[in-house]
């Protein structure tokens, strides 16, 4: 039987759900001969020792220490600012590297790390979860075939039930840099075209202390893409309905939805409509639970060599870039003109 070991850094609220999404693996993975175990490490050490008991895993004190114990993959769930240098940790001792986004907090501290990957003939998956969700990948598939036609207009949207702590969005690099980089991220995956162009603006009618630490709880972009195409982007942190997330395509031939199902945070004002009649999710791992097995599955592939890297670094830089224009263009309110490298091409 084929063992992999992965290495888990950080157990916060995401990496606890990735600590259970890796526990669940074998599952899937036992009827191939694969058996997947877990060792896990956190500067919270109780708290990480008590996690790993509850799955089963093994703890120790440290990164070095963990890399090690021969671990076959690095999965990076910590604070932004620590990314970069665990990344190069994992590529220096020559194992793939799964992390959350972003690669780091900006764009600029981005660049050298993926100078530092290619140099040193790295793997590295991003973490956009979004990529392995049902109806995105259907989307895709039907676009791709031709179905829709071609698209004259998109619309994204994220939406929280309710903001994270004040605390969080001080050092989170402002609302689309945080919520809406996957929406960004989709549209690029989804049509294969960049964003040129953002023009954004937002608003603060929640909780003050959020414009106080720079951010905004709402906020719009209109995008346009490479081609001509518009499409808008919009996210809040103050949804009440539930957390709701959709992607809509219209194209000339046929429009789809991405997330319209019966647990959608969203009621019909029309007569004698019950539809959705579900439960609304009330955060994104709810919304996406089997986005984030299928993503750690996608991973452990990634590691046996059996598939190609879902989301590269340079994908999601690409993704960051747009980000970064869009909150230039919140802060200058004209449209801003997104810098592309021959990188980006995802």
């Amino acid at each position: 039987m084929k063992d992999v070991i992965l290495g888990l850094v950080g157990v916060g609220r995401i990496g606890v759900m990735h600590a259970k999404n890796i526990a669940a693996l074998n599952g899937a993975l036992n009827p191939e001969g694969i058996n997947v175990s877990l060792l896990l490490t956190d500067v919270a050490a109780d708290h990480a020792r008590g996690i790993a008991a509850g799955l089963g895993a093994g703890f120790l004190p440290s990164v070095e220490e963990l890399i090690a114990a021969g671990v076959d993959g690095l999965v990076i769930a910590t604070g932004t600012g620590t990314h970069p240098e665990l990344i190069k940790a994992g590529v220096d001792a020559g194992i793939p590297v799964f992390c959350e986004k972003p690669v780091a907090m900006n764009v600029a501290d981005a660049l050298p790390v993926l100078d530092y990957i290619r140099d040193n003939n790295g793997v590295v998956q991003i973490g956009h979860q979004r990529r392995f969700d049902h109806g995105y990948l259907e989307a895709k598939r039907a676009y791709q075939a031709g179905e829709l036609g071609w698209i004259h207009s998109l619309r994204a949207v994220t939406c929280d039930m309710a903001p994270p702590p004040v605390e969080f969005l001080a050092s989170s690099g402002g609302l689309f840099r945080d919520c809406s980089v996957h929406d960004f991220d989709i549209l690029r995956w989804l049509t294969g075209r960049e964003i040129v162009e953002v023009y954004a603006k937002g608003s603060n009618n929640g909780d003050p202390a959020i414009g106080a630490v720079g951010d905004v709880d709402t906020a719009l972009a209109l995008v346009t893409f490479d081609d001509g195409t518009v499409g808008t982007v919009s996210a809040t942190r103050y949804n009440g309905a539930g957390h709701d997330v959709r992607l809509e395509i219209q194209g000339s031939s046929r429009s789809l939805m991405v997330g319209l199902d019966e647990q959608t945070a969203m009621a019909s004002a029309e007569a004698g409509i019950a539809f959705p009649a579900g439960e609304p999710h009330r955060t994104f791992a709810e919304r996406f639970d089997q986005a984030y097995r299928s993503e750690m599955a996608a991973f452990v592939e990634l590691i046996l060599g059996r598939r190609g890297n879902p989301c590269t670094p340079e994908d999601a830089v690409a993704a960051s870039r747009v980000a970064d224009a869009a909150q230039e263009s919140l802060a200058t309110g004209v449209p801003v003109k997104v810098v592309l490298a021959a990188a980006n091409a995802g």
